[in-house]
């Protein structure tokens, strides 16, 4: 048999519980040499936040589901089957179906360097007034009107010289203007 990825479904929200009792079910079963890794997939999100503060946490790519690499058998499939708060694999025909290395990286998102991307959120939104706060531009003020969290970088319209000037900006060269 060989060690394969399978997805398991548990109750949203429950997934570190579910890691952790199956990891004890692991222990206590005597199942090391059946079930090996349990993974939850995951991102880090960096939030900016008013004042340009960031903050940076860990959240769950997909709720609601577990992977699990095992070899799959009837003792194995109990185990993780019968671990509170798991409600089932995913799988065709009513049986479990392993995933592709691909599947596997592209659910972990992984990229061939074998790290996960990082991913920006903002309270920021178009008509948010803005002050410039580094660069040749600190100290202008102006008014958002485009934002891309996923190159960190915004829009805004400043007033140079009694005209409208677009200007693209880093989320760490801005603060909300109060």
């Amino acid at each position: 048999m060989s060690k394969r990825w399978y997805v398991v479904h548990t109750y949203s929200g429950y997934e570190k519980s579910v890691k952790s009792d199956l990891e004890h079910r692991i222990e206590t079963m005597g199942m090391q040499d059946r079930i090996f890794d349990i993974e939850i997939p995951m991102e880090s999100v960096t939030e900016i936040k008013e004042g340009g503060k960031r903050e940076t946490k860990d959240v769950k790519i997909f709720p609601g589901y577990v992977l699990v690499r095992m070899e799959m058998d009837d003792d194995a499939w109990t185990c993780v089957r019968n671990t509170p708060g798991v409600t089932g694999f995913l799988g065709g025909n009513g049986k479990p179906a392993p995933l592709s290395r691909d599947e596997y990286n592209k659910m972990m998102r992984k990229s061939k360097k074998g790290e996960a991307p990082k991913r920006m959120t903002v309270d920021l939104e178009v008509g948010t007034p803005v002050r410039v706060t580094s660069g040749p531009l600190a100290d202008f003020n102006g008014m958002v009107s485009e934002v891309n969290p996923e190159s960190g970088k915004v829009k805004v319209v400043l007033q140079i010289f009694g005209r409208d000037t677009p200007v693209e900006l880093g989320f760490d060269q801005i603060t909300v203007a109060l």
